[in-house]
């Protein structure tokens, strides 16, 4: 795919959004959800570390690097909630993936959209090993830019079909609505949390605002559930009342980071929580009976988007959705890259007559 290594593959929107619709959005996520499960049982082969992050009034911008020993990835990506406001993306990302023998990149790519998938991808491959196994509906709390690939991603991977959605913005839900229509979802639209979560099995909460919310409170959560928690994704930032996650299970990515930036911020650093890597490759159990409440914690790692640059660098063999980048300099002499710019100044020769 790349015969020039000074040349850097470089996967724009434009191409990105492309290669989505030409491998299908629920075949992409089922795929994506393959590759992050693979890398969650080899996880003990990874550089891990929490997300490195610059917090202002505004928001956080952030990077988050690890490596496999092999390959080294990164993502910077940006949370900013009053965005929406001058009708700009709550989230942006881009992210790399570089050679580890040689320190050169071999990919670079937008993340703002490939985020949105990886993320429910990673939400709906967790829910195969947490969630109810006669799980069919599932309400979706915050109907903004994630709500419709977590639909998808959970339609893909577990076969739900019916929603029920609620956000305090009708138009967004309405929003939701519209790009699922023809879907093959049975969709309800309501008017609170309260009537949202009745009969669902599965709760995703996938809110903005970085505040401590309390977008479920223990009296709507009953028996059997599993929760699905994207939205509280730094520190400040929750969605669930305190006692909901003292009578659940806590299942997260990777535990120091979760700690900073999950809804277990509200607990005792102490607090008994499960990494996911542990369910998955049988070393802990994940749902037990019918009766448990799972919750995944869910704040985004590393690994996640390591997964999905590699599924992305995998499928774009012969499909020319890239553009190769001149981002590094190649001096005919390694040594010599002073002589590389003065011979930039030097006209072409001459073709041949």
């Amino acid at each position: 795919m790349i015969p020039n290594l000074n040349l850097v593959p470089f996967v724009s929107v434009d191409h990105m959004m492309k290669l989505v619709l030409q491998v299908g959005v629920e075949r992409f996520l089922s795929e994506l959800a393959g590759y992050v499960e693979e890398d969650f049982r080899r996880w003990e082969s990874f550089d891990k570390t929490p997300r490195v992050a610059s917090h202002s009034a505004d928001g956080v911008i952030e990077l988050m690097p690890t490596s496999d020993g092999r390959t080294y990835g990164f993502k910077y990506v940006n949370g900013h909630p009053k965005n929406t406001r001058e009708g700009r993306q709550t989230v942006t990302a881009f992210g790399v993936l570089s050679d580890v023998a040689t320190g050169y990149p071999v990919l670079m790519s937008e993340m703002t959209i490939l985020t949105a998938l990886r993320t429910a991808a990673t939400s709906a491959v967790v829910a195969r090993h947490l969630a109810p196994k006669d799980a069919a509906c599932m309400a979706i709390i915050g109907n903004g830019a994630q709500a419709e690939f977590q639909a998808l991603a959970f339609k893909a991977l577990l076969g739900i079909k019916r929603l029920r959605l609620y956000d305090i913005d009708p138009a967004a839900t309405a929003k939701c609505l519209r790009n699922l229509a023809g879907r093959g979802f049975d969709i309800t639209a309501c008017r609170s949390t309260e009537e949202a979560v009745e009969g669902a099995q599965i709760v995703t909460t996938v809110t903005a605002d970085k505040q401590y919310a309390t977008i479920l409170t223990d009296n709507m959560v009953g028996a059997g559930i599993h929760i699905n928690a994207v939205g509280g994704d730094c520190p400040g930032k929750t969605e669930l009342h305190r006692d909901i996650l003292l009578r659940s299970d806590i299942f997260v990515e990777y535990t120091p980071q979760t700690r900073i930036e999950g809804e277990i911020q509200q607990l005792a650093a102490d607090h008994p929580v499960t990494e996911l890597w542990q369910v998955m490759t049988g070393a802990a159990p994940g749902r037990r009976d019918a009766r448990q409440i799972t919750l995944f914690d869910s704040v985004g790692f590393a690994t996640e988007d390591f997964s999905a640059l590699r599924y992305v660098r995998d499928k774009l063999a012969g499909t020319g959705l890239y553009q190769d980048l001149d981002m590094l300099a190649d001096p005919d002499e390694p040594r010599d890259l002073f002589g590389m710019i003065l011979r930039a100044a030097k006209p072409a020769p001459l073709a041949a007559a």
